[in-house]
């Protein structure tokens, strides 16, 4: 497993070195406003710094730091309710802290996240915020892409859509995240924003990289790592998690162009993390 970290931490170098692009708008962390610190999850007492990517086990990952702050025994992690770890406030991050604060943090503790194929994340996000009713989601994203892309100039208000059935299509979100004017207004919602913008893996070097698609195993080696396989257990996956094997289902509704457009949009996710291209859904 050592080598397998080695392995993913290199490749994450090398992608750096080829593709300064990443690096957002500038080469070092001074360049990075506190704003775009705030995916990450500071605990002091371990010497741990998490940055959290929605739709990658973030839930499961924010219980155990949950429970690392109410000290030891810990609790069960699956007695937290989810609900109680999205709060912001449970939470100290890292753009709580001063600039000087904030490099010797980084410096020093063990930093980690957690990724996932770049295409299998989309579908997931889309799945849980447009085909669950969630009233935020549909009232400030998809009603406006039922207006932009399915030729609803006034769809309904929450409450109606969600007795009707009313939602956007899987391909109405890609057409949202393609168009030009989407990140006008403002940066792509976390629970789509590419995952080299919220964790900046070529300006802050991690000492653990995990995967969904190999979670129980790296969960195990990081707890390890951290010292603390004794007094944690990971929960384990659940059966409804999308997988690889749906996407051609998926995208099927989607033009060939438009796949392309959007692995484009998705390009140094897929690189800078080891995930290869689909040509399955990307070549005639």
């Amino acid at each position: 497993m050592g080598d397998l970290q080695d392995l993913r931490k290199q490749l994450v170098q090398e992608q750096c070195r080829e593709h300064k692009k990443a690096n957002l708008k500038g080469n070092s962390l001074e360049d990075l406003s506190q704003s775009k610190l705030k995916n990450f999850i500071v605990d002091d007492k371990h010497g741990i710094i998490y940055c959290y990517i929605p739709k990658v086990a973030c839930t499961n990952w924010k219980r155990v730091l949950y429970a690392l702050n109410q000290g030891e025994p810990y609790p069960d992690l699956v007695s937290i309710k989810s609900s109680t770890v999205h709060k912001q406030f449970k939470f100290t991050l890292l753009n709580d802290y001063s600039r000087t604060e904030i490099k010797a943090k980084l410096r020093h503790y063990t930093k980690f996240l957690f990724v996932r194929d770049p295409f299998v994340r989309l579908v997931s996000a889309y799945r849980d915020k447009f085909l669950r009713n969630d009233p935020y989601f549909y009232e400030n994203y998809g009603r406006n892409m039922l207006r932009l892309y399915n030729n609803q100039p006034d769809p309904p208000k929450t409450e109606k859509a969600f007795r009707l059935g009313i939602r956007p299509s899987f391909y109405n979100f890609i057409q949202y995240l393609l168009d030009p004017q989407t990140e006008r207004s403002a940066p792509f919602e976390p629970h789509w924003r590419q995952m080299h913008r919220l964790c900046h893996p070529c300006l802050i070097e991690y000492d653990f990289i995990g995967h969904q698609e190999t979670l129980q195993d790296d969960a195990q080696e990081l707890l390890k790592m951290l010292k603390l396989e004794d007094s944690i257990t990971f929960p384990s996956a659940y059966e409804n998690v999308t997988s690889h094997d749906s996407l051609l289902n998926w995208f099927r509704a989607v033009p060939l162009e438009d796949r392309r457009k959007l692995y484009e949009v998705y390009e140094e996710d897929f690189r800078l993390f080891g995930y290869r291209r689909p040509s399955e859904l990307l070549d005639d």
